[in-house]
Parts: C-alpha cells; sequence; structure tokens
C-alpha cells in the first residue's frame, strides 16, 4: 500500500514538473543498453570510471542578466555523498585582512565540525604558486567539487583558468561568516549546478551509472523541476530537455510547441491548384491598386503644374521665334553672298570693256 502510494506521489510530481516518468524511463533504459553495447566493443580499462548522465537545457531567449555563479538544484539522489563516497573537496578562503580567517583557524574549525573538506587553499597561495597552466589543469583534476568564500568569488574566474569552466567545476560560493558551514556544503554536494551564461543552452549533471535505474529517474524528474522554478518566466521560457552521456546522441525528454505567431506553410514546396490560384488574385488586385494609386499621383501632379505648362509653352514660342530669326539671318547672309559675286563680275565685264577700248583707239592711230 505504502509502495504504491509512493509511485502514485512520484508520478504526479512528474505530470506537475510537464515531463512524465515513463518517458524518461524510456530514454534512460535506451542510454544503459546503448553503454552496455560499447562496453562490449571498447577494451577493458584498468580503472573503472563512473560516467555521469547530462540534462541538456534548451531556453528560448537568453537570460538578460547572465551570472557566474550557478543556481542550486536539489536532487533527492545526491552525486557526491561525502558520508559514503570518498569524495575529495577543496575549500578556497579568503585570507586577507579585512577577512579576519586564516587556514588555521578553518582547519581547526573543520575538524571540530566532521566537515567534508579534504583540503583548504588560500587565496594569497592561489596566486602565487598556480599561475602555470600546468598547475592550475592539476589543480582541478585533483579534487571532485570546489568550494570557496562568497567574498571573493569575483575573483577566481582570472586565477582559476579556462579548465574549471570548461569542466564545470567552477567553486560553489559558501558564507563563511556564518557558522553552519557543514550544512552549506552538504547542500552544495546534494545539489545539480545550473549555468545560466551568456547562451541558450546549459547543461547539468544529474546522475551517475552506477546509481539505480530508479534513482536516475528521480534525479532527472527534479532536476526538470527545479530548472523549470529557476528560469526566469519559468515554463514559457524553456524549448527542449534532453537527456545523454558523453559520447552518446541527445535523447529529447520534452519540446515546446511552437508559437501561434509563427506561420508554418505545410505545402510550400507542393503548392496546390487552389493555393496558387489564390496568389495570383493576390497578385493582380496588387497591381490594380498600385495603378489606380499612380493615376491618383499622376492626377495630382497635373493639377499642380498647370503655371508651370503655360510657362513651357511661352518658352517654346521663344524658341521658334529664336528659330525663325536664324533662318531669316542666314538667308540674308545667302543674298549678300549672291549680290557681292554679282558685282564682281559687273566690276571684271567693265575693265575687260575698257581695255578693248583702248586697244581700238591705238590701232587706229
Amino acid at each position: 500500500m505504502v509502495k504504491n502510494m509512493s509511485e502514485a506521489a512520484a508520478a504526479a510530481s512528474a505530470s506537475s514538473c510537464g515531463v512524465s516518468s515513463e518517458t524518461v524511463e524510456k530514454a534512460v533504459n535506451a542510454l544503459l543498453k546503448w553503454r552496455d553495447s560499447q562496453s562490449h566493443s571498447q577494451k577493458p580499462q584498468l580503472l573503472e570510471q563512473d560516467e555521469l548522465l547530462y540534462l541538456i537545457v534548451s531556453l528560448k531567449k537568453i537570460p538578460q542578466t547572465p551570472r557566474v555563479n550557478p543556481h542550486k538544484v536539489p536532487l533527492p539522489h545526491p552525486l557526491i555523498d561525502p558520508s559514503t563516497d570518498p569524495a575529495e573537496l577543496c575549500l578556497v578562503i579568503d585570507d586577507r585582512s579585512k577577512s579576519g580567517l586564516t587556514k588555521d583557524t578553518a582547519s581547526k574549525k573543520i575538524k571540530s565540525e566532521n566537515i567534508p573538506i579534504s583540503k583548504v587553499i588560500k587565496l594569497s597561495k592561489l596566486k602565487t604558486d598556480y599561475r602555470a597552466f600546468e598547475a592550475k589543469r592539476k589543480l582541478c583534476d585533483s579534487y571532485d567539487m570546489f568550494f570557496a568564500d562568497k567574498r571573493i568569488l569575483p575573483l577566481l574566474p582570472r586565477l582559476l583558468g579556462k579548465q574549471f569552466f570548461k569542466k564545470k567545476k567552477i567553486p560553489v560560493p559558501v558564507d563563511l561568516k556564518h557558522n553552519n558551514w557543514k550544512e552549506q556544503i552538504q547542500k552544495g554536494c546534494a545539489s545539480a549546478l545550473l549555468f545560466l551564461s551568456t547562451g541558450t543552452c546549459s547543461v547539468v549533471k544529474v546522475g551517475k551509472l552506477s546509481m539505480e535505474k530508479k534513482e536516475i529517474v528521480d534525479n532527472v524528474i527534479a532536476a526538470i523541476r527545479g530548472i523549470a522554478e529557476t528560469v526566469p518566466s519559468k515554463w514559457g521560457n524553456i524549448r527542449s530537455f534532453h537527456l545523454k552521456l558523453l559520447d552518446s546522441l541527445a535523447l529529447p525528454l520534452y519540446q515546446a510547441v511552437p508559437d501561434l505567431r509563427l506561420k508554418i506553410l505545410a505545402e510550400a514546396d507542393n503548392p496546390s491548384k487552389d493555393v496558387l490560384e489564390e496568389k495570383q488574385e493576390v497578385v493582380v488586385e496588387e497591381e490594380e491598386e498600385d495603378a489606380s494609386h499612380q493615376k491618383k499621383k499622376k492626377q495630382k501632379k497635373s493639377k499642380g503644374r498647370i503655371h508651370e505648362v503655360q510657362y513651357m509653352d511661352e518658352n517654346s514660342n521663344d524658341t521658334d521665334s529664336g528659330a525663325k530669326r536664324k533662318d531669316e539671318n542666314k538667308t540674308d547672309n545667302v543674298l549678300s553672298k549672291k549680290n557681292k559675286t554679282a558685282l564682281k563680275k559687273l566690276g571684271a565685264n567693265d575693265i575687260n570693256t575698257r581695255d578693248r577700248k583702248k586697244k581700238k583707239t591705238l590701232s587706229a592711230q
């Protein structure tokens, strides 16, 4: 009876989060089968590594206020449990004079309260001893999870380097002013970390292959519910959820319906005759509207240019009279030339007659 009630509560919680437990179970079973098939074909390794399952979140809009600090999404089955698993945790403290905290006081508090911290690093040592890229890479690979005083969190991205961001090992902020260090660290270990940066896609670790199927399903459903509550606009801003292993395909768990404002043309490639006829009618109507609009414009222009037309007519008359004057001048020039040639001929004839008369008189003498 109690088992049936728990299953009913889990189903109700799954339905409230927007994704059914059946789809999550199918996706988990498919990923586990794929991993088994891959393990038979691959060579056996000396050290078996526990592979993680990742939940991919796609948003519709980029968050307006991106943040470096991750959001904590609580999980029912934590990925790192210091009480059962030998996890390596590192704490970075603020040893500046303003903080009033030293490494000795921090280590004494950790031992007295049995806090699961393996290493304490001072901020000054992080600046001096971990400048080289190789030192930063070794530090990133040496511990499973990092915690840091929230007062020095803005300084850490420059000091830690790219490796911490690539492997999603950015330190989780802890308020060391309060005395509940153990509670804060346990809460950080039992939570999935959601990084909302300058993009629309985020990846969250939600399970391990060493966990049981039911535990993985519970973690996935809890992560989906927590992410939907954390994201701005909640479910209205979520586009999709996918589940995958490191090298596998991403299996869809949830896909938002496209907005109604976006028109989807089903017959865009092969339109029917009715669609073509409608398009032609629309084109004809648009052409008629353009023609009528152009006519109206021409009428308006003609009404406003009556005086300009009269002025142009006057100019045309002036040009005609000028052309006539040019023709008259040409005819005058031609007549004057003809008169000159005629006069020259008459002068020449007079000279010839005079010469003849002189010759006659001389011969008579």
